[in-house]
């Protein structure tokens, strides 16, 4: 027993640590150089902000538009970073396994991948296969993040992320575990299953062109004020940028509850989904934008537990609802067929 808790403490340490390393870890969306780019571009919306209005611009003035006490004061705003921390544990010991599992089902299922690559450097087919497969993935993420929203059961999980009232970078990590397992096993696939494509068609997997071990386009994205996304900084791309590449202001309108906003911009990187879809929408201004899930909404996350345990329950609910009304409507067509 002692040998088992020596393990377990051991196996938590070594998780806790992994998260806490989050900032020096170029994969994750708070990585360091990710939030300095961030910083820039919020002083930049503030310095032409400060411009356009006539006022005063200064440290004091940068630090309170940051760092507003609308948000900081906001009890939605602690709920995510005393969750990030505790869902971050859940998500480092199951995510990759979820994730590699799925890729490696997609090698079973379509073929395996023929390890062999292109040599190591720049290439122009390294380009092709890193836009392909980052917008396979990006499109399968888009559908899946549009059942989640479309889908009531899905709703049920999903809601967590969109109960935020107010939002900052470590609300991209207010996600139901639930949530998560969909959305790995998804982009997983979809990644295992474009390298057996691009296999099969060359023989082989090219390299793509990396940052700091990341594919060159997402880093491109995390590095381009991604952290502004779960954010009260309003940083719109202009016309037509906006269009090709996600940005913040894109994710803002997704996260509002008016009525011009609900079920829009479901895209990641690629908006030209939402386009494609009808589901594009993105105003001049944040002029409209409200967080949260509506206007009437009284929320129902209080706790970390409460955002794991709540869509539980209320899907339990749904579905309860869901089987009776299924009897009834059994009970009545089979009165009319003995009445007939």
């Amino acid at each position: 027993m002692l040998e088992l808790i020596t393990e377990v403490y051991a196996y938590l340490q070594g998780r806790v640590l992994q998260v806490l390393l989050y900032p020096l870890t170029p994969g994750q969306r708070i990585f360091g150089l990710y939030l300095i780019s961030a910083l820039l571009f919020a002083f930049l919306v503030y310095y032409r902000r400060g411009l356009a209005a006539g006022e005063d611009l200064s440290v004091r003035g940068f630090r309170r538009f940051l760092l507003p006490r609308s948000v900081w004061s906001h009890p939605s705003a602690w709920l995510d970073v005393r969750y990030f921390f505790f869902h971050q544990l859940f998500l480092v010991s199951v995510g990759g396994i979820i994730l590699g599992s799925f890729t490696g089902f997609a090698y079973d299922l379509l073929g395996e991948v023929n390890r062999r690559e292109a040599s190591v450097g720049f290439s122009w087919l390294g380009v092709v296969y890193m836009f392909f497969l980052v917008a396979l993935v990006d499109f399968a993420a888009f559908l899946v993040h549009m059942m989640q929203h479309r889908i009531p059961l899905l709703w049920e999980f999903h809601k967590v992320h969109h109960s935020a009232e107010v939002m900052h970078p470590l609300t991209n990590y207010r996600e139901h575990p639930v949530d998560n397992i969909v959305y790995l096993s998804v982009v997983g696939f979809s990644y295992g299953a474009g390298a057996v494509v691009f296999s099969r068609v060359l023989g082989y997997v090219p390299s793509m062109p990396l940052v700091l071990g990341l594919p060159a386009l997402m880093f491109a994205f995390n590095f381009l004020g991604y952290n502004l996304r779960h954010s009260h900084i309003w940083l719109r791309c202009p016309d037509p940028l906006c269009k090709v590449f996600g940005c913040p202001a894109h994710h803002h309108i997704h996260h509002s509850y008016h009525p011009d906003h609900i079920d829009k911009n479901f895209a990641f990187l690629f908006p030209f989904w939402d386009l494609l879809f009808g589901t594009y929408h993105l105003p001049k201004s944040n002029e409209h934008v409200r967080f949260g899930i509506s206007s009437t909404y009284q929320t129902e996350f209080h706790s970390c537990l409460q955002l794991y345990w709540v869509p539980f329950r209320n899907a339990w609910r749904l579905l309860s609802e869901r089987r009776k009304e299924t009897a009834a409507r059994t009970a009545r067509e089979q009165s009319s067929r003995i009445n007939d």
